[in-house]
């Protein structure tokens, strides 16, 4: 048996994953879910229950594989769980629930400005500020009395029963952080949400260790610590941070799934007043794991490629045959085949456009394979906006995609493009929480550009994205 291994638990919007490292930093095993949706009173939750049966199953098969003695749990952003000390008050909203037109309404009327928060107005419930006005009058008494987690530390409070928040969740398009100043915002203190919250802490704060129901049910051992945990787009930033090519670097790092989130390491000398991010196009402020602003932006990448590739069966693989797939890419191109933005309106560097084919191909590989090309085009647009430059990082799954990276460096000849190992980008950063000085397992990989004729398809790609709606 394997000992002093380190469990991660990567909660996602789409899928949660555990995976469990052995003590020089091996992958040992690895296992996935895809989440539910849940209906609470007809309002959309996150399926808290489904992940924990789940989660208990799997910690009890990798407890007969491996001793473990961290967890570090692993979040998306935008969710928040109310707690008291026993048990779980109020489920988290999905954040692409639709509150009453009243209940955004009076919220935007409350709100604080960009420039404080770095928090753009978001649609739904993407900003976690607005799921919490929703729950006051939803729930009025379980706010009241409940504590506020954010969501990787509801998994650590669901584990070891201590309740935390933590600033790279706090700080991810929540209206209830100042990056700046460090603090809970003007908002969140008048409505009485920076007094509920639960204590912060560092990602690194050990919380406690499992709990005895966790250790009967899992046969964990009862020294097994909880480590506070960390925003998922945050985990890779850290974890790009160990890389040679990039150590003591300005870098940006892309992260690619149902949300493609770019976010840039200021440079040594630079000065983060100095970055200007425009709030209307999905620009906002995050904050790093030392609670440090990181200008990024962001656009719904995976979920407008499962709208472009329409796809009746299986989804296309580019990987698979990256040669051909390719060639569609560049014939389709030369053709005047656009996919124009946005087909997830309200988010993204086009937040307010309706998305349109220009000449859509009949055929499912025509329309993934120009998909890839769109990813790339939304993406550059996105790096522009935060000042990407010198070294760039693809990490995730879209990291396979050879026409996304490709063209994406195409786009991009200034910039040197590298791609991480997507099933250990997230998980080297929160292993680096319980052992700061974890090497990388893999090497970056240089992406080679795609030749022929982009930069002049982007060109014409822009100015059509311009009149779009």
């Amino acid at each position: 048996m394997q000992h002093d291994c380190v469990a991660v638990l990567d909660v996602g919007k789409t899928l949660s994953k555990l995976s469990i490292w052995s003590e020089d930093n091996v992958l040992l095993e690895r296992r996935v879910h895809r989440n539910s949706r849940v209906l609470e009173g007809g309002i959309p939750v996150l399926d808290t229950k489904g992940i924990t049966f789940w989660l208990a199953q799997t910690l009890a098969v990798y407890s007969r594989l491996a001793r473990i003695s961290a967890i570090v749990p692993v979040g998306h952003g935008a969710a928040a769980c109310i707690v008291d000390e026993q048990k779980l008050l109020a489920t988290p909203l999905d954040y692409e629930a639709e509150p009453p037109s009243e209940i955004t309404d009076r919220y935007r009327s409350i709100r604080d400005p960009f420039e404080i928060t770095g928090s753009p107005a978001l649609p739904m419930c993407l900003n976690l500020g607005v799921q919490l006005f929703w729950r006051e009058f939803v729930d009025p008494d379980r706010m009241r009395r409940g504590t506020i987690v954010t969501w990787p530390q509801y998994w650590a409070w669901r584990l070891c029963g201590v309740a935390a928040t933590e600033v790279t969740s706090l700080g991810c398009h929540t209206d209830l952080w100042m990056p700046i100043r460090r603090s809970p915002s003007p908002l969140a203190v008048a409505r009485g949400w920076a007094d509920r919250l639960a204590p912060v802490h560092l990602a690194t704060d050990v919380l406690g260790t499992v709990t005895k129901e966790w250790q009967e049910r899992c046969g964990l051992p009862a020294d097994c610590a909880v480590v506070c945990g960390i925003h998922d787009s945050n985990s890779a930033l850290h974890a790009t941070r160990a890389y040679p090519e990039i150590e003591g670097r300005e870098c940006t790092v892309l992260s690619t799934g149902t949300w493609f989130v770019a976010m840039r390491t200021l440079g040594a000398t630079e000065r983060f007043g100095s970055v200007l991010v425009p709030e209307n196009r999905d620009c906002l402020i995050n904050c790093d794991v030392a609670g440090r602003p990181v200008p990024s932006s962001r656009f719904m990448g995976g979920r407008e490629l499962e709208l472009l590739e329409a796809s009746i069966g299986e989804p296309a693989d580019p990987s698979s045959n990256a040669e051909t797939f390719e060639s569609i890419a560049l014939t389709l191109a030369r053709a005047g085949v656009f996919a124009l933005p946005s087909f997830n309106k309200g988010v993204g560097p086009f937040p307010n456009h309706l998305g349109r084919w220009i000449l859509r191909p009949a055929d499912q590989i025509g329309r993934r394979a120009i998909a890839g090309l769109y990813l790339a085009l939304m993406a550059d647009t996105s790096l522009n906006l935060i000042g990407s430059r010198e070294a760039l990082v693809i990490e995730g799954r879209f990291g396979s995609d050879p026409i996304f990276t490709r063209a994406l460096a195409s786009l991009r000849p200034k910039q040197t493009v590298h791609l991480s190992d997507p099933n250990h980008s997230i998980p080297l950063g929160a292993i680096r929480l319980v052992r700061p000085n974890a090497p990388p397992q893999c090497n970056l990989r240089k992406v080679q550009p795609m030749p022929g004729e982009l930069p002049e398809y982007a060109a014409k790609w822009s100015a059509l994205a311009q009149i779009s709606d």
